[in-house]
């Protein structure tokens, strides 16, 4: 027993001499050794929005289906809300030449404004995009009546898009304030009338804010 004990201790004390000598040594642990990004490497870009006709009748955005159900499976975004950002990026593209905006620019705006028309602020009545690409129940803010934290817009639309004829409210997928819907409104869908409640409508009006606003 006591001759084990003392096999034991002198290993011990051998292992630490050999430990204590190589923290001398100038040795670098290859799993600490981090390879550093390189400057010159940009983060990965979005998928390429493949050409369709955006001026061709009907819903265009429909045309896209091919291209945004896998990337709706692969994200985790609706295929819908996709259909609308690739599509607003293409209309703006022929509409805005220097603009350059991209697909996931507009994803980003519609995550943080509606979930991508998902958030209704409710959790036991959340909306969702329909078939015809309106969000179900529709998305509609607080009332910007000018409460801590928040503007003090009047109505400007008379309830028409926001149901409330006292104050603004931010509205649809985008959260579009009246106000504004009207100067940047426009139709992507097809059917002649810019509704900020419609995902397509409001992604364009998104590029259309952003591109003529630098």
């Amino acid at each position: 027993m006591g001759c084990g004990l003392g096999v034991v201790l002198a290993i011990v004390m051998v292992i630490s001499l050999i430990g204590w000598a190589l923290s001398f040594l100038d040795i670098s642990s290859p799993t600490r050794q981090l390879q550093p990004v390189p400057d010159n490497v940009p983060p990965a870009g979005a998928a390429e929005v493949p050409l369709i006709d955006v001026h061709a009748p009907g819903r265009t955005s429909d045309k896209l289906d091919f291209w945004a159900a896998p990337l709706a499976e692969k994200t985790g975004i609706p295929a819908a809300a996709i259909r609308a950002y690739g599509n607003a990026e293409l209309i703006a593209r022929d509409a805005w030449p220097t603009c350059h905006i991209r697909w996931n620019t507009l994803a980003g705006i519609g995550w943080v404004e509606s979930r991508h028309g998902t958030y209704s602020g409710s959790y036991f009545n959340r909306s969702h995009i329909n078939e015809a690409g309106f969000a179900e129940p529709k998305i509609i803010g607080i009332p910007l009546d000018g409460s801590p934290g928040f503007a003090a817009i009047p109505d400007t639309d008379g309830g028409l898009l926001d149901g409330d004829t006292e104050w603004d409210r931010a509205v649809g997928p985008m959260q579009f304030i009246p106000e504004s819907w009207k100067r940047y409104g426009r139709d992507a869908n097809g059917d002649g009338v810019a509704d900020p409640h419609q995902i397509d409508d409001a992604a364009l009006g998104a590029a259309h804010l952003l591109c003529t606003n630098g």
